[in-house]
């Protein structure tokens, strides 16, 4: 063999022992931003995901949307029929993050990737009020119990069956928390655990859902991210960091869970009761006003329900009167001649909330817009002018709700009112009116129309 030969060998044996060294996988981040698409395995439920008057909407859908923003990338949302499909979906890789209102638990965190909590939740205990109601951890035995299979509340019955050996449930899976409490308020199931928010959601729907007591302290809800995500997660939680500090988390709560906060179940159920009864009657009415004046009917009947409980001939100690309790000075500016004519006093509450809305600062955006006017519709335009000055001073934000509700009560304080212009009012009332009429709207929007 020629030295030449030898050589050229020797190379190739060199070439043939050497591996071809391969580029580093691409980081979860990395992949959304190329495929130009952030994919979010999530729920159909009225806490996550759900369409309302041909949108889509919800907490965790709100959420999601931007954070896709905030990446550059557009959202698609992949709905699941449970639990126990997202969180093996996830494993798969068929999807980038979870946003389906997990708990963050123990047990999860030794599998999955979390992103930063958003929200904090209590498992409650949920029967039906009229119904033997458990009392304490000892007395659920006693029950037939029900909870959502792969859930957080199953990996909470264990950990108690520790302690409760004779402690025993039934799992469904396929179907959501919400389906389980309509189950209760038909009587099909006895008792379930369900999260806090989810239960103050639904109760509003189904009054006669009773809460027994919590099984956990407050624990948290958290995205999950797809394995090998560390690159996103560190983005998530720089994305997140900012965006709680801009007070946009804030907002969303608001939005979504600030109103649900105190349930007064004798008026939630003669609310529904009067849907039936009272409504049809106005209905015409308001959707009249509603097209002229460009306001969603049910928000207006809302209203006037929170004023007169849709009673024509309604009046109040100070002499305001009507199905929309008009002053008798405000009800000649609105040009209605007889208050206790429900189609007068609809179509001149509605002028006059028109009014109240245009004189709201173009600061205040989007819903608040509306919130704030319906305050000023219960107290006065001077009194929401004198909180918004107020809510500056003592370094709030004066174009948010979720700021000015809790100013507006400032105003029956002398040390508060004495430097406002129109002084002393009683400011936790418009704040009360306005959670009322949210509760009584979101029930509206979720009735079938076809019954009334």
């Amino acid at each position: 063999m020629s030295w030449k030969n030898y050589i050229i060998i020797v190379f190739l044996v060199g070439i043939a022992g050497c591996e071809v060294a391969k580029p580093p996988p691409k980081g979860v981040l990395e992949q959304v931003r190329q495929k130009n698409v952030l994919v979010v395995l999530t729920l159909n439920s009225s806490t996550t995901y759900y369409e309302r008057q041909d949108e889509w909407i919800g907490f965790e859908h709100d959420l999601a949307v931007e954070f896709a923003d905030y990446l550059g990338v557009r959202v698609q949302f992949e709905v699941l029929d449970s639990i126990s499909e997202i969180l093996e979906s996830i494993e798969q890789g068929k999807g980038d993050i979870v946003a389906a209102g997990l708990t963050r638990t123990k047990k999860r965190e030794g599998k999955y990737l979390f992103g930063p909590d958003y929200y904090a939740v209590q498992q409650q205990v949920v029967c039906r009020r009229g119904n033997k109601i458990p009392r304490k951890l000892s007395d659920l035995p006693n029950f037939q119990l029900s909870v959502i299979k792969d859930s957080s509340y199953e990996e909470r019955l264990h950990e108690l069956k520790l302690r409760i050996p004779e402690l025993t449930w039934m799992s469904f899976e396929g179907v959501s928390t919400e389906f389980l409490l309509e189950m209760i308020s038909t009587r099909e199931l006895e008792c379930i655990i369900a999260d806090s928010n989810i239960v103050a959601v639904n109760r509003r729907y189904y009054p006669e859902l009773y809460v027994a007591f919590s099984i956990t302290e407050e624990q948290p809800l958290a995205w999950i991210i797809r394995a090998g995500g560390a690159d996103l997660q560190e983005e998530l939680s720089r994305w997140f960091q900012q965006f709680k500090l801009n007070g946009y988390l804030a907002d969303l709560e608001e939005h979504y869970y600030s109103h649900l906060e105190n349930f007064d179940y004798v008026d939630i159920r003669a609310f529904h009761r009067r849907i039936t009864t009272h409504l049809p009657k106005l209905l015409p009415h308001f959707q009249e006003a509603a097209a002229k004046y460009q306001f969603p009917w049910k928000l207006l009947a809302a209203q006037a329900y929170q004023e007169s409980h849709w009673q024509p001939d309604a009046v109040s100690p100070t002499k305001v009167r009507g199905i929309m309790m008009l002053t008798e000075k405000t009800a000649k500016q609105m040009g209605v001649k007889n208050r206790r004519d429900p189609v007068q006093s609809i179509m001149g509450g509605t002028k006059y909330f028109s009014h109240l809305l245009k004189r709201i600062p173009a600061d205040v955006e989007e819903d608040d817009r509306v919130w704030f006017a319906l305050a000023a519709y219960n107290v006065g335009m001077g009194h929401i002018y004198d909180a918004r000055k107020l809510a500056k001073q003592l370094g709030k934000d004066p174009n948010k709700w979720h700021d000015l509700k809790t100013v507006l009560p400032l105003l029956s304080q002398r040390k508060y009112f004495k430097t406002l212009k129109h002084g002393y009012a009683r400011g936790y009332e418009p704040v009360i009116y306005v959670r009322k009429i949210r509760e009584f709207y979101d029930i509206l929007r979720a009735f079938d129309d076809s019954l009334l």
